[in-house]
């Protein structure tokens, strides 16, 4: 039994939201998401302490593209962009990995840095891979609040594809020092995994 109130009463639509009539999409450890009627999402968070810090991320990237909008907050849950495709793992075991989607994985990770986010890493879970190949962020955690230089959890979702030394390979040709800054944290990281 999921944990949601079967409406949810809000101004954005000036009327109730049945659940019933919405389309679940999923749900994880902080919230349940469903599509709305109108094509956007909500998403109804069960821990607030983490509600409130991806909603005070979304807020400040909103607009960004590699983020979806958010068009309006409650006490428990927000009205967001609906964000199409893959995630990230699903759209590898489907397409594969080529340098293109490592080209973009990459200006994703640069994209964290100009937005002055302090964690740049992700799960290959939070990556959605749109229709056109644009990549979307959902689910974004701590992005300002924890210091991680490099995309650790990143990798090791690479690594268990089997694709992070194809990603390497990439980055190696596209950003020569952010290759170096990067390999031996990523080196000493899987050993660990290994181990």
């Amino acid at each position: 039994m999921h944990k949601t109130k079967e409406s949810i009463v809000n101004p954005y639509y000036d009327f109730d939201i049945n659940l019933l009539d919405c389309k679940f999409l999923g749900e994880g450890h902080n919230g349940i998401v469903y599509l709305l009627p109108d094509g956007n999402v909500i998403k109804i968070c069960f821990n607030i302490k983490s509600f409130i810090g991806e909603y005070l991320i979304l807020q400040r990237v909103n607009g960004n593209k590699y983020f979806p909008r958010i068009y309006e907050v409650g006490e428990n849950y927000m009205i967001r962009e609906y964000v199409e495709g893959d995630v990230l793992p699903k759209y590898i075991r489907k397409h594969g990995f080529n340098d293109e989607l490592g080209k973009n994985i990459i200006e994703l990770l640069k994209e964290f840095k100009i937005l002055k986010f302090t964690k740049i890493d992700l799960r290959c879970k939070d990556i959605f891979v749109q229709p056109n190949g644009d990549l979307k962020v959902i689910d974004p955690k701590k992005f300002y609040t924890k210091d991680r230089d490099f995309p650790r959890h990143l990798s090791k979702g690479m690594y268990k594809l089997k694709i992070l030394d194809s990603f390497l390979e990439v980055l190696k040709e596209e950003d020569p020092t952010l290759f170096d800054d990067w390999m031996p944290k990523i080196i000493n990281y899987i050993k660990e995994l290994k181990c």
